[in-house]
């Protein structure tokens, strides 16, 4: 079921979103016992997109009542996604856009291991990279073109040769000695990422793609698989088995979840 403020959600409420398409969203993974790693850190980014979107402030405590009815009767693990739009926005006068309201939608979590990720490095850099906004046509089709090239999915490389993150992902990299290291770039801050960061060692620095591509390991993160190896980056092949990225794995599912 998808919701909008907490009741259904109808074929006109969802129409200013599809046609005009200015909003922002954060997904969440939802785990069996119905608690949610860096859950705090989800409503931060609501806050912080919702001041730059719409230049308003969000109810963090409301959207977590709207979240918590979005996922009654719903079977666990789940991936819970929060969009806010405001659905009176006209595309000819998006000034008055300032009024957000909540839409929930949920969907099957998939498995928290799925194979290595094959990826493909596409030159593109997103519009607004701090905002999760809902503006997602240049990495769909980055996503597309790798796709369409044999790869599982994109990875973004800037106009100066640096990597930067994947399509729905963040990604970091492991140096010879063990180092994890995470593109400094344009990126949007992920929630998993930010979470990792807190407790393993690494450190931040521009990566090129010849770097990337020479590096011993490579893996993406985002709510919905946490740390996922990268098998591929263009015909260079990253180890997917290395005990840095077991540890990083191994400290991610050890991170309790936060209840609504």
């Amino acid at each position: 079921m998808v919701t909008l403020d907490g009741k259904p959600v109808s074929a006109d409420d969802l129409f200013p979103l599809a046609l005009t398409n200015l909003g922002h969203f954060t997904s969440m993974r939802v785990e069996a016992d119905g608690t949610i790693r860096g859950l705090s850190l989800h409503m931060e980014r609501l806050v912080r997109d919702c001041e730059a979107v719409f230049g308003t402030g969000l109810d963090t405590g409301r959207v977590r009542d709207f979240v918590r009815q979005g996922l009654g009767g719903q079977d666990l693990p789940c991936v819970v996604r929060v969009t806010v739009y405001d659905p009176s926005m006209d595309l000819g006068h998006l000034a008055d856009a300032v009024e957000p309201h909540v839409l929930v939608s949920v969907r099957a979590a998939g498995t928290r291991s799925p194979a290595p990720l094959r990826a493909m490095s596409v030159t593109y850099e997103r519009d607004l990279p701090r905002v999760k906004h809902v503006g997602l046509l240049g990495s769909l089709h980055a996503r597309r073109t790798a796709q369409l090239a044999g790869y599982g999915d994109a990875l973004f490389v800037g106009r100066d040769g640096c990597v930067s993150e994947g399509s729905t992902w963040n990604v970091g990299f492991v140096e010879r000695d063990g180092t994890v290291v995470w593109p400094q770039a344009d990126v949007l801050p992920g929630v998993t990422t930010a979470l990792l960061q807190e407790r393993a060692e690494h450190r931040i620095a521009p990566v090129t793609l010849e770097q990337a591509k020479s590096m011993d390991a490579a893996f993406a993160t985002n709510t919905s698989v946490g740390v996922r190896p990268l098998a591929a980056i263009n015909r260079a092949e990253p180890a997917t088995e290395h005990l840095v990225l077991s540890r990083l794995n191994e400290t991610y599912l050890s991170i309790a979840g936060e209840t609504l």
